[in-house]
């Protein structure tokens, strides 16, 4: 059994007792947090599809923890001009479990 859930403004592919990583979440790491934007659950084949989100239907998951991401590097350079610049930065992350997905 597998749903389609939109967080943050982002669709993820989640399955029960498996983890995801998010956009950092407001919840404390240890709280549980639900999610009622369903877009579409897979259930041993039968498929139910919202429009745009399936009512009565939520995931429910368990903040794990809050981290960072790898580091990106950015580098600009414009060729003969003298010009660069080395930016970088790393993303914010929460990691959820994901313990029911109601239907």
């Amino acid at each position: 059994m597998y749903a389609i859930v939109e967080i943050a403004g982002k669709q993820f592919k989640v399955e029960q007792n498996k983890y995801i990583y998010t956009h950092r979440l407001g919840n404390e790491a240890g709280s549980s947090v639900t999610f009622d934007k369903v877009m579409l659950i897979d259930n041993s084949g039968k498929i139910s599809v919202g429009l745009p989100s399936i009512k009565g239907a939520s995931v429910t998951g368990k903040v794990l923890e809050h981290l960072k991401d790898d580091k990106v590097i950015v580098f600009k350079k414009k060729r003969r001009k003298g010009y660069k610049k080395k930016n970088g930065h790393r993303t914010y992350l929460s990691k959820v479990l994901i313990e029911t997905i109601n239907a």
